[in-house]
């Protein structure tokens, strides 16, 4: 068994969080909120309830009735390569076989043609260099 850090009332609100909304990335259900922050090694005694609570906050608009009415922003290139999405997967665990530790992302909006690279570090001539390529 994997020993876990014990936390306080603040630092679980962090970490429902930042596990819920943050580098997580995922909106999960209370019961996979809750593996992940014990698969990052943490606990508290009341963590799944507060796990399902936190998530409940956050499904207001879950059924879409309660919803406010908002316009649909487009976004349409008019030719090929016109606008690119650009993004940078960090840090991620364990480590490749060769290293490396962050994914850069690119995509073209009109063919959603996509590339991405490897690297074990990133720069700002990284991106450059991957761009013009």
């Amino acid at each position: 068994m994997v020993l876990l850090w014990c936390v306080n009332t603040n630092k679980a609100e962090q970490i429902l969080l930042e596990v819920h909304e943050g580098s997580f990335g995922t909106n999960a259900n209370g019961n996979a909120m809750a593996q992940k922050i014990l698969r990052v090694g943490y606990y508290w005694i009341v963590m799944e309830s507060d796990c399902y609570v936190h998530v409940r906050k956050c499904q207001t608009f879950a059924d879409n009735v309660n919803a406010p009415l908002v316009p649909l922003n487009v976004l349409s290139a008019p030719w090929l390569f016109f606008m690119w999405g650009i993004d940078m997967i960090t840090a991620t665990e364990p480590k490749a076989s060769n290293g490396h530790r962050f994914i850069l992302v690119t995509i073209d909006y009109f063919t959603k043609w996509m590339e991405a690279a490897s690297y074990v570090n990133v720069t700002k001539n990284v991106v450059i260099r991957f761009i013009k390529k």
